[in-house]
């Protein structure tokens, strides 16, 4: 199956990826623990990520592989390049501009992102350096969205998946070799983040120039094709802003909360493990595929995304089940080292469990959305997204500040908890509308395996509580012995679910290995082959 092969392609790299980030969050937290100058760079890092995701990951990329792909199968490679060299010719020139702009008014932009820094002087100081200097990382990574779409709709996964490798490698070695260099370890690692992004835009320059695809920065034109990319990407931007002001009004909330900020974030590092492992890898497979297949085979698209939501959540559930189950036992492992205290550890366990009871709905929101964007439908998950930020601006209010102090407030953990709940709202307005679009309809085989999916999940978890709690003694002490536990937990629910799941005829190992099997063909075989099936 091309969308199994495509997501194991991405995964795998996404997996070196967030193997080297958690490598680098342990640097982190044990050099800076959970207060001061880790808060300024954790709010620091979010800005321009929150354009990032807003602009590069979300609404651009949306908008442009769709149109990209249908040029390519329509108008041919020239056509679709010159399409693309002179949409990047636009986005620098609206990018260099918008960087210029914020770089003047930082002292504002922070003031407004975290105003609960204001009072701390030096914090929020710190915080107006450490995003002037991060904020080139913007303008570097929207261009690796536009080579990366480009490299994916001609089905080239593997460099553009690699590229966040860079991000990661570069702050560790700072982190190593270089923080004797600057003034604190938070001056390198936003010194580090800006030469990454450049890193990241020469890594898939040559990726693009070694395949063939060669792009060129003409003077920007406003071209038929430009004006209905940017009207694709005006609903993406609102319906993106959505989600981006829900990890604002996070933020916010958080920075009045003493260690709330870095606490979040740590938390937010270990169940993006998974999300990026699964949700986004089959959502960056999906999106080229379903745009290609749903003019000409809409059987074919139906079962595509039948598949993807069954691959999803083969590998979801148990990961969130997991994370909920053995949350405090992971946080020790991952954090606990220097000035990361073991409160630190138990608040961030916390924090861990609450976002991991959503996980299963964020990586339901990458799978469904590509269903609408592959329409080149960039306004209908604009509605749900405002119900679901709404949804999490009120949760996030209530349950931190209650209103006539019905109930204690639940500080950072009413953050997360609100967050999760958002996302399922959210989750479930896009499949619902999907299904009543008649755009994805559940076959039988979904319809059988998802419940045996979860049930294989839950009895997991269930059998890594006592585990967990036996292995105590090995987790708690500093040591080898505490990696050691966490290696026989990881293992031990690996391995149970699996048995369950062959069980419960889940799946079976004959299926996965026709799937890896399979060869894509060229472009008259891959439309003559019947809809993907991992049997």
């Amino acid at each position: 199956m091309a969308l199994l092969r495509s997501s194991l392609i991405v995964g795998s790299n996404t997996l070196l990826s967030r193997i080297l980030g958690y490598v680098r969050d342990i640097l982190i937290a044990r050099a800076l623990g959970t207060t001061g100058v880790i808060e300024a760079f954790v709010v620091a890092f979010r800005f321009p990520n929150l354009f990032r995701r807003l602009v590069a990951e979300g609404a651009f990329s949306a908008a442009f592989v769709p149109m990209l792909a249908k040029k390519l199968e329509k108008e041919g490679k020239a056509q679709a390049l010159a399409f693309a060299s002179n949409t990047m010719a636009w986005l620098l020139l609206i990018l260099v501009l918008f960087t210029i702009a914020a770089e003047i008014f930082m002292e504002a932009i922070v003031t407004v992102i975290a105003p609960g820094f204001r009072d701390q002087p030096a914090l929020f100081d710190a915080t107006v350096l450490f995003t002037r200097l991060t904020l080139p990382y913007l303008v570097a990574m929207t261009i690796v969205a536009l080579l990366s779409g480009v490299l994916n709709v001609n089905y080239k996964f593997a460099m553009a998946a690699a590229a966040p490798t860079l991000l990661n490698v570069i702050m560790i070695l700072g982190l190593v070799f270089a923080v004797p260099w600057f003034k604190s370890a938070g001056h390198m690692l936003s010194w580090a983040v800006a030469v990454a992004g450049i890193a990241q835009y020469l890594w898939l320059g040559y990726a693009c120039w070694k395949a063939g695809l060669r792009l060129s920065l003409p003077v920007p034109h406003l071209t038929e094709s430009t004006k209905r990319l940017l009207r694709l990407m005006v609903p993406g931007i609102i319906g993106g802003g959505m989600t981006q002001i829900n990890l604002l009004i996070g933020t916010i909330i958080a920075s009045f909360i003493a260690g709330a900020v870095s606490v979040l974030y740590f938390a937010d590092r270990i169940y993006q493990f998974p999300l990026g492992m699964i949700g986004i890898a089959i959502g960056t497979a999906l999106l080229p595929e379903l745009s290609r297949r749903i003019h000409g085979e809409p059987e074919a698209a139906n079962a595509v995304q039948n598949r993807a939501v069954e691959l999803a959540m083969l590998l979801t559930l148990p990961a969130a089940a997991a994370l909920v189950a053995i949350a405090d036992a992971i946080c020790i492992v991952m954090f606990q080292y220097g000035r990361f205290t073991l409160k630190d550890a138990h608040d961030t366990a916390v924090a861990l469990a609450a976002f991991s009871c959503g996980l299963p709905a964020y990586v339901l929101i990458r799978v469904f959305a590509p269903g609408f964007y592959a329409r080149e439908d960039t306004r209908s998950p604009v509605i749900y997204a405002v119900v679901s930020m709404a949804t999490n601006i009120a949760l996030s209010v209530v349950l931190v500040w209650p209103p006539f102090g019905l109930w204690p407030t639940l500080g950072f953990l009413g953050i997360a908890i609100a967050t999760a709940i958002a996302a399922w709202v959210n989750a479930a307005l896009l499949g619902l509308m999907l299904a009543r679009r008649r755009h994805w309809r559940l076959d039988t085989r979904l319809k059988s395996r998802l419940p045996r999916i979860a049930l294989a999940a839950l009895v997991m978890a269930g059998a890594l509580v006592p585990l967990a709690y036996w292995l105590t003694p090995w987790i708690e002490p500093r040591g080898a012995l505490r990696i050691a536990a966490l290696a026989i937990l990881v293992l031990a629910g690996m391995l149970v679910y699996a048995v369950l799941c062959i069980g419960f005829r889940v799946s079976s190992i004959g299926e996965l290995r026709e799937a890896l099997r399979r060869r894509r063909g060229g472009k008259k075989e891959e439309r003559a082959t019947p809809p993907p099936s991992f049997d």
